[in-house]
């Protein structure tokens, strides 16, 4: 639908030079949403496959297992998008800390996005002393994401006092300049009541995809929108209760279809079609949805055939047990580690590792005699799919 441009242009004074800001119109849309045909269809289709996906992830055996290396898998694409070059693989070995053959600081900034995202999720579930989900929580995120980190001096946890602006060398020639500093502020708390709000009808679904498009075109922070953006998804369906653990993440949907995402948060602005950006929003929900939810029935199979196969090798099995449960949370893990989570001895973990090592579930990836890193290969196949650096 054609409403026209979504908002207006100011003008902005950068550095001597005047250029055109856009300011996002307040949500919701106006005109009203048609949410009838071809996108009403796409929006039953996302919350069907999302209850589908709750549902599993909520009955899995070792959830928070899954939770806690998908988490990863997000934080790696949405990092990618940005342009760090971490793999999987390599957010794990640094997980474990002075791992050789790594890209330390792309990997740091993977890592950082894991522990924003989970203040953000621990602060929304403290029923006493958290946060809901508001700009202050946004902020506090984007702190953690940017302290320590590439674009740590850009203001971590403050709006931006200073304007922004997207592709080019400089505003005059940029692709696009999100709002002043000051109109930026007002939009964010515009955008944060909108959020909230409950009498206008919209299913939980719109109201992500329309956020994230707002929070995209206001570009609040001097660096990290686009991972905050993202994560915002997520923050907001588990907050509705959509989700009851973060499970859902576009990121690699977005990663293959860069070209029309941009494309679509254009038109949105020069024409306010907001119906076709959400069609496309939903199918990507869709589409991730059943991709997670095959996702944790492939690993959750995987654990339990190589479990059947451990418990049949023989003596000493127990422990290996143990050491393959670690390894369905961490993949990639040194003794040391392995000694952390399960209480066992050094001299248990390594016969245990050397265990399923023979048993073609573990590899040592590093070649070395000491310090050595033991993979489960399947599982982390498994999981770095769709991961390969852009």
């Amino acid at each position: 639908m054609d409403r026209g441009l979504a908002g207006q242009y100011t003008v902005a004074s950068v550095g001597g030079e005047d250029v055109r800001a856009f300011v996002p119109a307040p949500l919701p849309p106006n005109p009203p949403l048609q949410l009838d045909g071809s996108l009403l269809l796409a929006l039953e289709k996302a919350n069907l496959a999302l209850g589908r996906l709750d549902g599993a992830a909520t009955h899995l055996p070792n959830q928070h297992l899954f939770v806690y290396s998908y988490v990863r898998k997000e934080a790696v694409l949405s990092s990618q998008i940005e342009g760090t070059r971490s793999s999987l693989s390599d957010l794990m070995r640094f997980e474990l800390q002075d791992a050789p053959g790594v890209p330390r600081g792309d990997a740091a900034e993977v890592s950082r996005y894991v522990k924003a995202l989970f203040h953000a999720t621990a602060q929304m579930e403290d029923p006493r002393g958290g946060l809901p989900l508001c700009n202050r929580l946004l902020r506090e995120a984007h702190k953690i994401l940017l302290t320590g980190a590439r674009g740590g001096d850009k203001l971590p946890g403050e709006f931006r006092r200073s304007q922004n602006w997207v592709g080019g060398t400089r505003p005059g020639n940029a692709a696009f300049v999100p709002p002043p500093p000051d109109e930026a502020t007002e939009a964010m708390s515009a955008l944060e009541r909108f959020m909230h709000a409950t009498d206008d009808g919209l299913p939980t679904l719109v109201r992500a995809g329309l956020t994230h498009v707002q929070f995209e075109t206001i570009h609040p922070f001097l660096d990290g929108n686009g991972r905050i953006g993202r994560m915002l998804i997520v923050l907001m369906l588990l907050e509705r209760g959509v989700l009851s653990t973060p499970t859902l993440y576009l990121s690699l949907f977005l990663k293959q279809h860069r070209e029309l995402y941009y494309e679509l948060l254009d038109r949105v602005r020069a024409t306010g079609d907001w119906e076709a950006w959400l069609e496309f929003f939903l199918d990507g929900v869709h589409s991730t949805a059943a991709t997670a939810l095959d996702t944790s029935q492939r690993l959750e199979r995987m654990a339990a055939h190589d479990r059947a196969v451990i418990s049949g090798s023989g003596r000493g099995a127990g422990s290996a047990l143990r050491v393959h449960e670690a390894l369905t949370e961490m993949v990639l893990v040194d003794v040391t580690e392995v000694v952390e989570r399960t209480a066992l001895s050094a001299p248990t973990v390594g016969a245990a590792l050397r265990r399923l090592c023979d048993l073609g579930l573990v590899s040592e990836v590093t070649g070395r005699k000491r310090n050595r890193i033991f993979a489960y290969d399947g599982y982390l196949e498994v999981l770095e799919e769709g991961t390969e650096p852009l």
